[in-house]
Order: structure tokens, then C-alpha cells, then sequence
């Protein structure tokens, strides 16, 4: 079968979720079937030549397509105009869609399919059949924004918000086939229970060999990754850092904490002390996960499957993180994860893990072999495999 896949963003190097998903299920679709790969680039700085050399063993065709500002810019105003989703307007542009069109007619593809609601309008009207992958709830992770938001950027959010449940409704008929990555996500989907039932849930899965346990000096007693642009880490890092770690620091004030990820946010830069380092980009983040004893995720907002959980339990780090992404994760609080929702509980389970060496054995191995035993990316994409063929 040939497979025409769209993409919201080139999904090379892996350092935000939505690439590493892609990535993925592309490596393990390209073993039955044919990917032709058109993936959209909003202005990013990309190794465009880097970005195609790892793609390239797995598709016929790989099609990057520059999204210009003043066409992103347009859209968006333009997407204001129409009630449409502005982050929908921001991707979409009409000199692309006729790139888009050009490429079907051109590799008359057995099934089209579109990763995030973003790409949505560059597909929703091909008589080809198609599946969406909403990944997330966009309009319930924007909604939980609000709550922390400045006052001049909630009205906007509460627009966006609305706009997003909309089309999130709109779409649903467009597709042959939907997914999302956690029953939790497809839980909060703004669609009647029956249409909720018609979702399949696709896990992300990890790549057990390159995230195995590591022999390394433990230099840092706690590390929390991730894209540090995207705003539900920006919170999670100021809430370890301003809320959590003092209480930390009372009983053990020499615990040093680590924040890497990509493009950090001038906000987590301002995290920076001599007891809290802020990366930016590493080269390896295995490196951050074996050079430090524990693994944090404080998530207070956003949604969707924490892929930085299933890296650090992979690699036998004891982990901790809240309802709210251990919902998605499905660990059994306690035994394999230890999770909190206050800065006082997450930081009684910092201790705990700090002070008790069997618990911390405990919680490595369980939670080691729980996602090893779960998350696996060839079967699960095994299943979106037959979803598109309709079997």
C-alpha cells in the first residue's frame, strides 16, 4: 500500500514529541508499505540535508515545504476571519496545498494520513480514504493553559480554545479512520460518546535499545527533559524549580537539579542558580538521564503521553510524575512510579527515593520492566498499520 503522509513539521532531529511519533511509525509503516512523505517546515532553522539522510531509508518520496512568514502571518489572520483555529491558519497556506495536490496526482496514494489537526484542511476533501491522528486534545491541553496564563493572553487562549473543541467536532466526519495516543486524551475529545468510541488509541512505544540502563557517575540528584519552548514544560520546570525543590532544600539543601531540553524558554533560562543548571540542547540525552538519580516530570498542564517517562523508566532512572501524566502513562502509582500533585507531595517522594535506597531499587526495576512489558513502537504500530487497511 502506498501511504501519503503529511506532516506539520520535518520530523528530524527528535526533540519534540509530535516528531518523535512521526518518526516512528514511519520507520515501522515503511516495512508493508510504500511512504511518501511530505512534511511542512513553519520557518524552522532544519538540516534539511541531515533531516533526509535519516529519513530516506524508509521512503520513496520525501517532500520538505517551507511554510514563507508572510504567508503564516496571512493565514492567520485570515483563519481569525473564518473562525477557524488560529494555530490551523498558522500551518496552512495556499501555495502548499497546491504542492500537496500536485503530489497525490502524482503518486496516486492508497490512503492519505495526517498527523495533528494542523494538517487537516490540506487533506479533509481527497475522495482517497484517510485517518487523523489527533495525538493530543489540543483544545483541552489550550484550555488548561488559561489557568496559568497572563491576563492580556486568556482572552486569546479562550478564543483558541473554543475554536479548537470546534474543529476538533468538524473534522471527525472528514476521516475514515481517527486516533489519539491515551484513552485519556480520547476521554476529553468534545465528541459524543458514540464518536468517542470510534477512536483508536495508538501509544507511542520507546526504543528499548537505545534507551537500556547506563552505567554513569550520578553528578545530579534530579533531571526533568523536554522541549523547553513548549509552554506545559516552561511550567513544569518553573513549578520544580520555584515550588518544589525549596521544600527539597529544607531537609537536603546540596540536591542539585537538571533541566535539559531543546530552545529553552527565556523563562526556564531564568532558572539557572548554582543548584539548578539549565542545558539547552544536548547532542545525547541519555546523557542527562544516566547522570542523575532521579527522574521528574511535575506536569501541571498539557496532555498527551509523556514520551520523556517512557525514556527515563526505559533506562531503569526511578521516576516521578503527576496524576495528570501518569493518567496517560497508566503505571501503578507506588510501585512502578511514585506520583504527586502538590510541590509538597512531589517533593516527599523526591526525599523518599533520596533517602531509601530499597524504594529506590524498587521503583527502577518495576518501573523498568513495566514499560518495557507496554510501550512498544512495532506493535503499535502494528495496529495503526491495520487500521489503514481497514482490517
Amino acid at each position: 500500500m502506498r501511504i501519503f503522509v503529511i506532516l506539520s513539521r520535518v520530523p528530524y532531529p527528535l526533540e519534540k514529541g509530535d516528531k518523535l511519533r512521526a518518526f516512528h511509525q514511519i520507520v515501522q509503516l515503511a516495512k508493508q508499505n510504500e511512504i511518501v512523505l511530505c512534511a511542512l517546515n513553519p520557518g524552522k532553522k532544519l538540516n534539511k540535508r541531515e533531516a533526509f539522510s535519516a529519513l530516506q531509508p524508509y521512503c520513496r518520496s520525501i517532500n520538505f515545504i517551507d511554510l514563507p512568514l508572510a504567508g503564516r502571518l496571512w493565514n492567520i489572520f485570515f483563519a481569525f476571519l473564518k473562525g477557524l483555529p488560529l494555530q490551523v491558519g498558522y500551518f496552512y497556506h495556499a501555495g502548499t496545498a497546491r504542492k500537496i495536490k500536485k503530489l497525490i496526482e502524482t503518486y496516486h496514494p492508497d490512503h492519505i494520513y495526517c498527523q495533528l489537526l494542523r494538517t487537516a484542511e490540506y487533506a479533509k476533501n481527497y475522495q482517497i480514504p484517510k485517518t487523523i491522528d489527533y495525538q493530543d486534545v489540543f483544545s483541552y491541553g489550550v484550555r488548561r493553559r488559561m489557568e496559568t496564563a497572563s491576563f492580556y493572553m486568556k482572552p486569546v487562549l479562550r478564543l483558541e480554545y473554543h475554536r479548537l473543541a470546534n474543529y476538533e467536532r468538524k473534522i471527525f466526519s472528514s476521516f475514515d479512520h481517527k486516533t489519539i495516543i491515551s484513552k485519556p486524551d480520547r476521554d476529553l475529545m468534545p465528541l459524543s460518546n458514540e464518536e468517542k468510541e470510534m477512536i483508536h488509541i495508538i501509544p507511542n512505544g520507546v526504543d528499548h535499545d537505545y534507551f537500556s540502563p547506563k552505567e554513569a557517575p550520578k553528578n545530579i540528584d534530579l533531571v526533568f527533559t523536554g522541549n523547553m519552548a513548549y509552554p506545559p514544560n516552561v511550567n513544569a520546570a518553573e513549578f520544580l524549580a520555584n515550588k518544589i525543590m525549596p521544600v527539597v532544600w529544607k531537609e537536603r539543601p546540596e540536591t542539585r537539579v537538571m533541566i535539559a531540553g531543546a530552545t529553552p524558554d527565556r523563562k526556564v533560562v531564568a532558572l539557572k542558580s548554582k543548584k539548578v543548571t539549565v542545558t539547552g540542547w544536548l547532542d545525547d540525552i541519555r546523557d542527562a538521564y544516566a547522570g542523575a538519580r532521579i527522574f521528574i516530570a511535575p506536569m501541571l498542564i498539557g496532555t498527551g503521553l509523556q514520551n520523556k517517562l517512557l525514556e527515563a523508566m526505559s533506562m531503569k532512572i526511578p521516576s516521578i510524575t503527576t496524576t495528570l501524566a501518569n493518567d496517560a502513562l497508566g503505571a501503578v502509582a507506588g510501585e512502578d512510579i511514585l506520583t504527586g500533585d502538590t510541590a509538597d507531595e512531589l517533593a516527599i517522594n523526591i526525599l523518599r527515593l533520596l533517602n531509601d535506597e530499597e524504594l529506590y531499587k524498587k521503583i527502577a526495576e518495576n518501573g523498568h520492566r513495566f514499560v518495557r512489558q507496554t510501550f512498544n513502537w512495532a506493535q503499535s504500530v502494528d495496529k495503526l498499520n491495520n487500521i489503514i487497511r481497514g482490517k
